[in-house]
């Protein structure tokens, strides 16, 4: 039906005019602004799954046609033009779904906590769904400042010494980042004369060969300022104090934001640097690869040295994030697909462990990481008192302690990437495309490059659980002080959902990867996603 096509607008609209609309409501009436801002963001959820079902309607891959959306409808490439296909579709799903847990969990107390929070965080959910679905760089860049703009002030939001310093390092990195965003997206321009991505992949091959280094220059800038959102090593130091000063459902929602990074950097690489561009085919492959093989390894060493749990959940997203630019530097259809599934579910699992760290911490001392390595330091172990305890048979495990242990055990497999759930399906998706590169069936015909990233995935799992381990028994098995945590059930709701929803992906893993390969086969056909905004002869003068 062709008033279907006016959805794609709504995640953009939806959460701007709720947004404003929170702003004329008085800060003191906590209740109505929560309620409100509950619904936009519930139908939010609703809209990117109808367009994540209308996105997968086609079933052939083959015969994918990206919707456009021409805002006034004015024609390509001149209109505001906003696209939809699989990778787009799913990306706003889990902005929605991981958005949508964090504002429930936030109002515990958190959305109290400093003015106003949900405007704040619905401009935040503007900003990303206008990423996902915008088809020029000029309007990302105008989405990219939306979202850091309201991120600014979340990452603030609730004060602290800490949060204040950690944020103004933020803030001022990311600046610098879109300083260097406008200037690529200034040179590109003025090389190729246009900014919608489309156009741009058609006029790519029309360049003369004396301005291919500026337009090169102008690539690589915004590369770079798409890595450093993606917290690519060595321009990622920032991002684990950040993501662990800021507030618990902040944290969780901002592990989407370096997702955006890693979508752009996809979407771009294989649009205008596909393999119909010529010579400038695979450019920026290379520096994405070894950065992200950088990345995990330097990642790997932060979640080993993490005593406090909130820095290893900020590792553990430079983790993701290396991976999923590894997996995109190597530009093959596999290995793209099982990283879009990884993508999926270590996000969804870091969200989650966000969440949980600021419930876990409520059963901890203060001080307790430092106490514990100086225990073990020293052999400070407890003397005869550990020899009394160890003649009581059986402990009672409070409720709330036990759920809680679960919920950390739950994410501590999926970070590893151990069966039976999402994480083990999604690594073992990514490894099987790494090891099977065009078609090789032997070891010799593998890179040794390979199997370098092979090696940092596995290590990372392995990483990742002994950090795990070594966290939960000095929580659940075996704390300095036993303290029974107060959870409330709005808080520990959003992080079952979302490891619930880690277990269906194992469940319906079939479904996700037929998915995911489907988004990865069009991303490495530009003609599918040109033809959906300029038509079909523009389609076919990019595939020639």
């Amino acid at each position: 039906m062709e008033w279907t096509r006016h959805l794609l607008v709504v995640p953009i609209l939806l959460p701007l005019v709720t947004g404003a609309l929170l702003l004329l409501i008085d800060e003191s009436r906590h209740t109505l602004k929560a309620l409100v801002s509950l619904a936009s963001t519930a139908l939010l959820l609703v809209a990117s799954v109808m367009l994540m079902c209308m996105a997968n309607s086609v079933p052939g891959a083959s015969d994918i046609v990206s919707l456009s959306y021409a805002v006034a409808s004015w024609p390509a490439p001149f209109a505001i033009v906003l696209v939809l296909d699989r990778l787009a579709a799913l990306m706003l799903v889990l902005a929605a779904v991981i958005g949508f847990a964090s504002l429930v969990y936030s109002l515990a107390r958190w959305h109290r906590a400093g003015p106003h929070f949900h405007s704040l965080f619905q401009f935040l959910l503007m900003g990303l769904a206008g990423a996902f679905l915008t088809g020029d760089l000029f309007n990302l860049f105008v989405f990219f400042e939306v979202t850091l703009a309201a991120s600014y002030g979340l990452l603030l939001h609730g004060s602290g010494a800490f949060r204040v310093r950690s944020g103004l390092h933020y803030i001022a990195i990311n600046l610098a980042a879109s300083l260097l965003f406008l200037i690529g997206v200034s040179l590109i321009y003025g090389v190729a004369g246009t900014l919608n991505m489309a156009d741009l992949a058609v006029r790519l091959h029309a360049v003369p060969a004396e301005d291919r280094m500026l337009l090169q220059a102008g690539a690589a800038i915004l590369g770079i300022a798409f890595l450093v959102k993606a917290g690519m090593w060595p321009l990622c130091f920032w991002l684990p104090s950040a993501y662990m000063a800021a507030a618990a459902p902040v944290s969780a929602i901002f592990v989407v934001l370096t997702k955006v990074g890693v979508y752009v950097l996809l979407r771009l690489s294989l649009l205008l640097f596909g393999s119909e561009a010529g010579e400038l085919t695979g450019f920026g492959g290379t520096v994405m690869l070894w950065g992200g093989m950088a990345t995990v390894a330097f990642a790997t060493s932060g979640v080993l040295a993490s005593q406090a749990m909130g820095r290893l959940a900020g590792y553990s997203v430079l983790v993701s994030s290396g991976t999923l630019l590894a997996a995109v530097g190597m530009g093959d259809a596999a290995v793209v697909s099982g990283g879009l599934f990884y993508l999926v579910s270590s996000t969804l699992t870091t969200a989650a462990f966000f969440m949980l760290v600021e419930l876990v911490e409520r059963a901890r001392e203060p001080g307790a990481d430092l106490l514990a390595v100086t225990r073990e330091a020293y052999g400070e172990d407890g003397g005869e008192d550990e020899e009394r305890d160890d003649e009581e048979v059986g402990v009672v495990m409070p409720g709330a302690l036990a759920i809680l242990g679960v919920c950390f055990g739950c994410v501590a497999l999926l970070l590893a990437g151990l069966p039976p759930l999402s994480g083990f399906v999604a690594k073992f998706a990514m490894l099987t495309g790494m090891l099977n590169l065009d078609g090789l069936g032997t070891p010799a015909g593998i890179p040794p490059r390979t199997w370098l990233l092979v090696a940092l995935v596995i290590l990372s799992g392995l990483a990742a659980l002994l950090a795990m381990m070594r966290s939960g028994i000095g929580t659940f098995w075996a704390p300095l002080e036993a303290v029974v945590p107060r959870v409330l059930v709005v808080e520990i709701a959003p992080v079952v959902g979302l490891l619930a929803l880690c277990l269906f992906l194992t469940v319906k893993g079939g479904a996700m990867i037929e998915y995911t390969e489907a988004a990865a086969l069009s991303l490495h056909d530009p003609s599918s996603y040109i033809q959906g905004v300029l038509g079909p002869e523009q389609a076919k003068a990019v595939a020639r």
